[in-house]
């Protein structure tokens, strides 16, 4: 497979295509008719080329560009290309495997969250609140955590969808890692009733802070 060619891959792609798939996934704001599960077992099959990664990266082309996220190495990229590459990635789905699979895993994550966080782009801002929402359950000494709750207060009503979800996200993961956070982190979810009326399916969760922090508590709590 170390032969396969861009050009072949993305032929490989465009007969993956469903319909049904990309009305699913243009509902979600992606641009590709892809399965997810199809696409993993090619990256599966390909393994990991890096070199290849770049080269579907820069086809422009959204499956393209979640293949190469799957056989990338993440912590080969540098601090300057990824942050390129965040500002490139208006695909909900492009953005959130970036995020969570390549910059988390790269050596660069703290640098870059300190970066983004404070970004105009609200889509690049929210990059950088997923990495500290990362923090607050895992490194929460690099957080002054009553500051983030200070800005979640005074924002997150307001901001963009995809920057309001980030900041909904930490505001729930603080009240959910962090007891002595807690009930102001669910006072301000509930003063803010931000995604309150958020369609939930059944047996999921809602992403309303109050509600999200309360049952995650429940479940660690009967664990």
């Amino acid at each position: 497979m170390a032969e396969t060619t861009v050009a072949e891959l993305l032929a490989e792609l465009v007969a993956l295509e469903d319909p049904k798939a990309r009305k699913v996934n243009e509902r979600h704001g992606d641009d590709h008719g892809v399965n997810l599960g199809k696409l993993r077992a090619l990256a599966k099959r390909l393994k990991t080329q890096h070199d290849l990664a770049r080269q579907l990266w820069d086809t422009d082309d959204t499956a393209a560009r979640l293949l190469a996220i799957l056989v990338s190495r993440p912590k080969a990229f540098e601090r300057d290309e990824l942050d390129v590459m965040v500002r490139e990635s208006r695909a909900p789905k492009v953005h959130d495997w970036l995020v969570n699979y390549v910059v988390k895993k790269n050596p660069h994550a703290e640098e870059l969250r300190l970066a983004w966080s404070a970004d105009p782009d609200p889509v690049v801002a929210s990059a950088g609140w997923a990495l500290t929402t990362e923090c607050v359950a895992k490194r929460p000494e690099r957080l002054d955590l009553a500051g983030l709750l200070d800005v979640i207060e005074a924002e997150m009503k307001a901001a963009p969808d995809r920057l309001q979800w980030a900041m909904n996200h930490c505001l729930a993961q603080i009240g959910i890692e962090h007891a002595e956070h807690r009930a102001r982190a669910i006072d301000i979810g509930e003063r803010l009733k931000v995604l309150e009326d958020y369609p939930t399916p059944p047996n999921c969760t809602s992403p309303f802070a109050p509600i999200w922090i309360t049952e995650m508590v429940r479940r660690r709590q009967e664990m």
